[in-house]
């Protein structure tokens, strides 16, 4: 990231003195001293415009010069994308360009697990009520950290990396009991992963600043493709296709299907309802008493119809839908023409401990699992925010429940299975290592 830094860094500051320059041989006489007399007025609309142009000309910079630099320039060319490429595409999406449309998509991806569409699909929430995961209150803010830690751990960092196929292995651990049993099945598998792939890409087109392009869509078929390898996923007989081109294909493919299997199995069931009512409150936990109707009815804008049939909720006011769009709308508005692009990356996790061989989480939704009580954590400015608005800080109250002190892979899900696994685990690791190859996952086809 530090040669990304720099680049942006380098990339501004030759922006704004080409902008200045250009500003100084077009209008002059304002840079003389007898131009005094137009006024500080003069010079501030001047600044204003300056920096209008600065960010139209820097905020499409990185995606343009990223494709330029990495040959991605046609379809064919990104039919030879590896997966290393496609991860090194979608942290620059996560760190940079969409932290947090790109996060609230997945959110909503695993609320499609849980209050978007996954959950909506009564077997898997007969699943998640009967073996109390997702369904109490207690469960499902550790769960719902638990997921995000193993999904974003190989999101965010190199295939190659062994954190990466601990990341996975864990997570085909949790899940290899549930599908031995038949609780789980493929489709279920697959419909999970396609919503990884598709909900980013509709958040990030209808609420960001800016669309993603057809290398980023391929990154994100690519990179998914990949870890539906990893996890075992069988696609034929279910897709269209047996093979694919590219991640664009893939997408394409994976997006069609899922369609249909929500049209045919997101149907009304009152474990949804369930289901929903235990995770909305997560989404609301810091949001203050008085405002919690308001964003209530925000989110179900958000759902969509057929989620809400499905959770059994009532349609929201109609007045709730103007507003939330209009808010949207304000948002990328003043990121696309009124702020210069992010600089500093959202990092989300931390590098391996050398002492303890530990790795911490950077963020949380309501509670701090697997956060580290640094000085900053526990008395910094959002750590004060979440105190005053009665939520739980690292280091406070009832902390060591939270495991301060970081995460084993080995220790992330359910208590019963801390610590356990480890051979199955190595097992996972080695199989990971070989169906889930650095390089383009289509060429093996």
């Amino acid at each position: 990231m530090d040669g990304a830094l720099a680049s942006s860094v380098n990339a501004i500051v030759g922006a704004f003195t080409g902008v200045a320059s250009s500003a100084r041989n077009a209008v002059p006489f304002l840079f003389r001293r007898r131009s005094l007399q137009y006024g500080a007025s003069h010079i501030a609309v001047l600044s204003v415009l300056a920096y209008l142009v600065l960010c139209a000309r820097l905020r499409c910079q990185r995606v343009r010069s990223r494709q330029r630099k990495m040959n991605f320039t046609s379809r064919e060319s990104m039919s030879k994308m590896t997966n290393t490429e496609a991860q090194s595409i979608i942290q620059t999406m996560t760190q940079f360009e969409f932290p947090t449309m790109f996060k609230m998509s997945l959110q909503f991806a695993l609320f499609k697990q849980a209050i978007h569409q996954t959950y909506g699909i009564p077997t898997i929430s007969d699943l998640l009520v009967a073996t109390r995961l997702f369904s109490t209150p207690d469960n499902a803010s550790k769960r719902y950290e638990d997921t995000t830690v193993l999904i974003g751990e190989y999101v965010a960092h190199d295939p190659s990396e062994e954190r990466t196929r601990k990341a996975i292995a864990r997570m085909n651990y949790l899940h290899s009991p549930y599908i031995k049993t038949g609780k789980i099945s493929n489709a279920d598998l697959l419909y999970t992963l396609s919503v990884f792939i598709t909900e980013p890409i509709s958040w990030i087109n209808e609420y960001e600043w800016r669309e993603v392009t057809e290398m980023e869509i391929c990154a994100l078929g690519t990179f998914w493709k990949s870890i539906g390898d990893a996890m075992e996923i069988t696609y034929s007989g279910y897709l269209k296709r047996d093979s694919w081109k590219d991640g664009i294909e893939f997408y394409e493919d994976i997006k069609q299907w899922a369609l249909q299997y929500e049209s045919d199995n997101m149907v009304p069931a009152a474990t949804n309802k369930e289901t929903a009512d235990q995770l909305i409150p997560l989404l609301l936990f810091y949001v203050p008493r008085f405002l919690r109707p308001i964003i209530r009815q925000a989110i179900g804008v958000l759902m969509g119809e057929r989620l809400r049939r499905a959770m059994k909720y009532d349609d929201p006011w109609l007045p709730s839908y103007g507003a939330t769009y209009c808010l949207l709308s304000a948002r990328r508005f003043v990121l696309r023409h009124l702020t210069l692009p992010r600089i500093l990356p959202v990092l989300e996790f931390s590098d391996k401990d050398p002492k303890t061989g530990r790795y911490y989480h950077n963020a949380y939704l309501v509670h701090p699992y697997y956060v580290k009580a640094s000085f900053w954590n526990r008395w910094g400015f959002q750590a004060w925010m979440t105190w005053i608005l009665g939520g739980t800080v690292p280091g406070g109250k009832d902390s060591a429940k939270y495991m301060p002190e970081g995460y084993r892979f080995d220790e992330i899900g359910p208590a019963r299975k801390k610590g356990v696994g480890k051979e199955e685990l190595e097992m996972w690791e080695k199989k990971i290592q070989k169906s889930r190859p650095v390089g383009c996952p289509f060429s093996r086809v």
